[in-house]
């Protein structure tokens, strides 16, 4: 890939706020609606999918009076694929008791974060989002886990911009499946099965997103890859050459495969961080035939305003399947 796909730059030193913008994306300037405004009085339309919208509404980013939001807690699994203890966040719908049984989510944060990469930021407004949704009924109540998604071996080894620092994040799809979601299966009041379990991510998490929803699609009925990281195919960045995941033309899901309700990719079209590899994986995916929903967020940079447009969009296709089955 060229340079105009790859923004990021060469130093390596990064202070706080630059690691937080990788793991979990930028606070929002409130930039991106001025842009979409200037779209809007004739720059280039903005042409959308049918169903999406471009931007999560603030009513539902709204903290309104008497509404119950909870708070994300912290807790621990012991991972056999990694041979130790592990952590998560995790956000409990509202009444929750142990009876009443909910559809899961699982919330995959970007490069250097971990599970407290989302729950400890207050301004993507999740909680509201989440919670707003379910009450006006555009969605279904749910548990929405944030797991540590480097799944290193190795205590010792910690993130970094080169290959080898990479493969924890490959390796999760097995600490995923064969041990965070049975453990959260058998300690939480979950309902299980593809319809109830959902699958989201940003940066490397949307890198990764795409990568489990392929290699295990029977698992995941709906499913968001935002502002996705390269690596799933070959490449070469500034940071570091990709050896990739899958070559281009594996990026398909297999003959046969049960595939998900809804697979959305999406990505702010002033990307500063990933530039144009989310839409490069959308390219792919439709030279190969894998059904899925592409959109841009007009002016929104590798931050809030794409990751809460990625999760209304998602939130609001799991609401209107329900709505079809009810």
């Amino acid at each position: 890939m060229n340079d105009s796909n790859d923004p990021i730059g060469s130093g390596n030193e990064m202070n706080r706020e630059e690691i937080s913008m990788f793991a979990s994306g930028k606070a929002s300037s409130g930039e991106a609606e001025g842009k979409t405004a200037a779209f809007a009085q004739g720059g280039t339309a903005v042409v959308l999918p049918d169903g999406i919208e471009e931007r999560c509404p603030e009513a539902c980013m709204t903290t309104s009076e008497g509404v119950d939001y909870g708070e994300f807690t912290h807790g621990t699994y012991f991972s056999k694929t990694c041979g130790m203890e592990r952590g998560y966040s995790i956000l409990l719908p509202s009444g929750y008791d142990g009876e009443k049984h909910y559809p899961v989510l699982y919330l995959l944060h970007g490069i250097f974060g971990d599970e407290y990469s989302f729950s400890g930021d207050p301004g993507n407004k999740l909680k509201e989002i989440f919670v707003n949704m379910a009450e006006d009924g555009s969605t279904r109540e749910m548990i929405v886990v944030c797991p540590n998604m480097f799944a290193a071996t190795d205590p010792d080894q910690k993130p970094g911009f080169d290959a080898q620092a990479c493969i924890p994040y490959d390796n999760f799809i097995n600490d995923l499946v064969n041990d965070l979601m049975p453990y959260i299966e058998s300690h939480y009041a979950v309902l299980t099965g593809r319809k109830n379990t959902y699958l989201a991510g940003f940066s490397m998490g949307g890198r990764e997103t795409i990568y489990i929803t392929l290699m295990r699609p029977e698992l995941f009925g709906y499913v968001c890859s935002i502002s996705a990281a390269p690596g799933i195919v070959p490449t070469k960045d500034k940071f570091m050459e990709h050896p990739g995941q899958m070559t281009e033309s594996e990026m398909r899901f297999a003959k046969d495969a049960v595939e998900p309700e809804a697979f959305i990719l999406c990505c702010g079209s002033s990307d500063s961080v990933v530039g144009t590899y989310p839409e490069s994986y959308h390219e792919i995916f439709t030279r190969n035939g894998a059904a899925h929903i592409w959109y841009e967020i007009s002016g929104a940079d590798h931050d809030n305003d794409a990751i809460r447009s990625g999760l209304y969009n998602l939130l609001k296709n799991i609401g209107a399947d329900k709505a079809k089955d009810e």
